[in-house]
Formats: structure tokens, sequence, C-alpha cells
């Protein structure tokens, strides 16, 4: 084989039939080989293979990952760290830096994390480069296929969550205390909006979530208002312990009256959400002072605004996005985009360093 092609599993077909229309007769192209879903085998290129690689890059975009195969070997551990450090020769120089990233099909007498310390180890002996599992600028690919093992060059770019120049966001959401006005309503629009206030809540994990009365509101309304809230909550928590590979924060609910809340925080930073207030990023400078503090209020209005009253007892008045009225449901996300875009601009917020940075597992 000459390029590893990897796919979502069952695109693998669709992927082979445009690959056969770009490189032309001549090139043969296998989808699921051996029956694996998701890579497709591109073979008969010879010397044209880099050529056919990067047109397979920038003509499919079904092909997730490109790799060229530069080595085929047995699949045994001496095999394959021989095989590595020879190509990793031509590949990696003593000032780049490289990770090992295998992937196994069938079944061995040794597993993936082996082979990536035993490969590792032969390329840093035979390059002198040093290893960086997150942001390599030289990643090596060894895709093993039952009792062959092929050496790959990535002719596609990697993509990470989290990239050494990206700010983090967490411990900003987690110092924000929501004060969210009751949705009113028929019961089944109560309970969606509620729901749907509870999943955004969750999602950027914020400290807390009050429920703020303002007025008498029916006991029905309200209990179905909070039992929603918590159901949207419940089921993103439960999509993100799964799904992260760090602990997850659940929000906290309580209930509140509005007034008293604003008594009861005298003290603290409050910031109203409203289009009469200044656009957040006019007002980045300050926002960047309150988020030194422990713990921030915001309060967010439903169907009806925060009282006008409350603005002379808060901190800041802002606007999320001039001239629109946000719907009550997309307002915690808009805050959230809107907050961090602000703080980002004030040179407020951390950067990523790597994994092994300990402020950085406290903020996670």
């Amino acid at each position: 084989m000459d390029i590893i092609v990897k796919t979502r599993r069952e695109f693998e077909r669709i992927a082979a039939s445009h690959i056969r229309e770009i490189l032309g007769p001549g090139v043969e192209v296998e989808p699921a080989p051996m029956g694996y879903l998701g890579v497709v085998f591109v073979k008969g290129l010879g010397e044209g293979k880099w050529s056919a690689a990067e047109q397979i890059a920038n003509r499919v975009p079904e092909a997730d990952r490109v790799l060229v195969v530069e080595g085929l070997v047995k699949a045994e551990l001496g095999e394959i760290e021989r095989a590595a450090a020879e190509v990793a020769r031509r590949y990696i120089t003593a000032s780049d830096t490289f990770a090992i990233r295998t992937t196994r099909r069938g079944a061995h007498s040794f597993t993936s994390i082996e082979v990536n310390v035993r490969a590792g180890a032969a390329v840093k002996e035979a390059t002198g480069a040093e290893v960086d599992l997150e942001e390599p600028s030289k990643p090596l690919y060894i895709e093993i296929f039952q009792d062959t093992a092929a050496i790959c060059i990535p002719a596609t770019k990697e993509y990470r969550k989290l990239r050494r120049d990206k700010p983090l966001a967490l411990h900003v959401f987690r110092k924000v205390a929501l004060g969210q006005f009751v949705y009113e309503g028929d019961e089944e629009a109560v309970r969606k909006m509620g729901e749907r206030i509870g999943r955004a809540v969750q999602t950027f994990e914020v400290g807390e979530l009050t429920i703020l009365l303002h007025k008498p509101v029916q006991g029905r309304a309200l209990r179905a208002f909070i039992q929603a809230v918590e159901e949207g909550i419940e089921s993103r928590y439960q999509i993100q312990v799964k799904s992260y590979g760090r602990a997850v924060w659940k929000v906290p609910v309580y209930v509140y009256e509005l007034y008293q809340y604003v008594r009861a925080r005298e003290g603290e930073p409050i910031v109203v959400t409203d289009p009469k207030g200044d656009y957040i990023t006019h007002v980045k400078e300050r926002l960047a002072e309150l988020f030194a503090r422990d713990r921030v209020n915001i309060l967010i209005g439903a169907r009806e605004g925060v009282p006008p009253g409350v603005f002379r007892f808060a901190t800041l008045v802002v606007d999320l996005v001039p001239q629109v009225t946000i719907a009550t449901d997309f307002v915690v996300p808009s805050l959230a985009i809107a907050l961090i875009s602000a703080l980002e601009e004030a040179k407020a917020l951390p950067k990523y360093t790597g994994r092994r940075d300990k402020k950085l597992r406290t903020l996670t």
C-alpha cells in the first residue's frame, strides 16, 4: 500500500469512489480492507504517492486523515522499532518534536501503548528530537493491520481541542452566579424553556444558578420551570461525564426573591444584561477587574427585562448584541461567548500551556 486514508465509518466507499475519479485508471483503491470500516488503501502509485496524497487531502472532504506509507514491516515490536527509526531519520530532525500515534487492528501480543513507547524511544535515539504528545511538529503514525505494520507520515494536519495558543475559559464560568428570572407561559412552553436553560448553564458549568422571583408566580408554573431546569442540567451533565476526560462541575440550583437577592449580594459585582446597557466589549477592562473577584453575579430577564430600579445597584449594565433582543433560551450561550470574547480582548484570560501545567489542572 502507498496511502492509507481514514474516514468516518461507512464513508470509506464514498471516499474510495472520489479517489478513483481523481487519480484515474491504473491506481488500485480498496475500501474497507480486510473488513475494517473507516479505512481506504491506495496502491500502485510508486514515486507519485506524495502528489496523490496532496490531491486526496485537497479534494476529498470525506478523507479525515491521509497517511503516506513510508515503511511496511511485520507486526513485531522489533521490526516496528527498526522501521520507525529508519523513517524518522529521513523525516525528523533534532530541532523537531514528535509523537507516535499507533492504531492496532487484530490480535497481538503487545498493546498500542507498548508500540508508542518502544518506537518512540527508537525515534528519539535515532534523531535526538524531543517528544511532544500534544502538539508535535512531526507526528509519526503506525497503522497495524493484523500481521502488517505501516509506518506513515501524515499529509493532513492534526486538529486538537486545546492548543497552546488558546485561552482558558472554565475558571471564568465557575465564578459566574447566574440569576435567571422565571419564564412564564403555558406549561409545555415553560418546560421546554426550562430544559433549554438548564442544558445551557450546565454546558458552560457556571458556578451556580438562582431562579429569581420578582412578582407572584403560579405554584404550578414555578414547579414546572424548576423541574425542567434541573432535568436539563442532569441531561447535559450525564453527557459531559461520559465524554469529558476531566471532572465535571454540576451546577447547583437555588430559588430567591429578586430584591432580596440583590441586597444579599451587596458588595459583590452585579452585572445586568439589558439592551439599554453598554456594549460588552466597550467595558471589557472593567469586566476584567470584576472577574478578579471570586464571584460575579449576572442577572438575566425572561420575557420581561430586569426592572430598571435594579440598574442603580448594578456594577455594570451590558448589552450583548446591539439592536437585537435575544430570546430567553439563547441568552446564556450568547452571554458566555460575549463574556469570553471581551475578557480575551482585555488579555484577562490565561493561555493553555500543556497538560503538565499544574495551574491548568486546577482550572479544569
